[in-house]
């Protein structure tokens, strides 16, 4: 019976750990959100799954994000933002299938290349991932982005604050130790 209850905790832990994602410093390790990273090579070595987030980080007084359309990414048009973000420290759930753009609303900045097109797959149960990025050291707490709705599009960059990453590089929350530590946890209920 104990073992039966520690194997249904186990894969309980295991089927949560993949269906929580990664989170990605835009232009990390190298860059962040800046006019000299190359967000084309940056984007081509990592596989976006829903569930997963991106971390905008910049500086205030010198750039913004800006959520386009495709059509307004072509041309490096803020005028019709989806969503517009301003804190310099900004998570963007990345919650549907599909394509984001990005873009600073800065002018030249856009034109200059600080422009960015997410490709996010849908997640399987396998929870099959690209290299996550090394997140930033700590600083101030990130602003959670809204998810535009298909309707009603938000312009409003702020929402809830969340607590800064504890950890210095980000990785798949559905990793070993979050199970083992889970399935260790239950081992000393079910044997004491």
């Amino acid at each position: 019976m104990a073992t039966r209850a520690l194997l249904v905790i186990a894969l309980t832990a295991a089927a949560l750990g993949t269906a929580l994602g990664a989170s990605y410093t835009v232009g990390a390790p190298r860059g962040s959100w800046d006019t000299q990273t190359n967000y084309v090579q940056w984007t081509s070595n990592i596989k976006f799954l829903t569930g997963d987030q991106v971390l905008f980080r910049y500086s205030r007084a010198a750039h913004n994000v800006v959520e386009v359309s495709k059509a307004d990414y072509d041309v490096c048009s803020a005028s019709s933002p989806i969503a517009s973000f301003q804190t310099g420290n900004d998570i963007v759930p990345l919650t549907a299938a599909g394509s984001r753009y990005f873009i600073c609303g800065v002018p030249g900045h856009c034109d200059g290349g600080m422009k960015v097109r997410i490709d996010i797959e849908e997640a399987t149960p396998s929870g099959s991932t690209g290299a996550p990025s090394p997140v930033s050291p700590r600083g101030a707490a990130p602003t959670v982005a809204p998810m535009p709705s298909g309707t009603s599009p938000s312009t409003s960059g702020s929402g809830q604050v969340m607590p800064p990453s504890s950890s210095a590089v980000s990785a798949r929350v559905g990793s070993l130790g979050l199970c083992l530590g889970v399935a260790f946890t239950a081992g000393l209920v079910v044997f004491y």
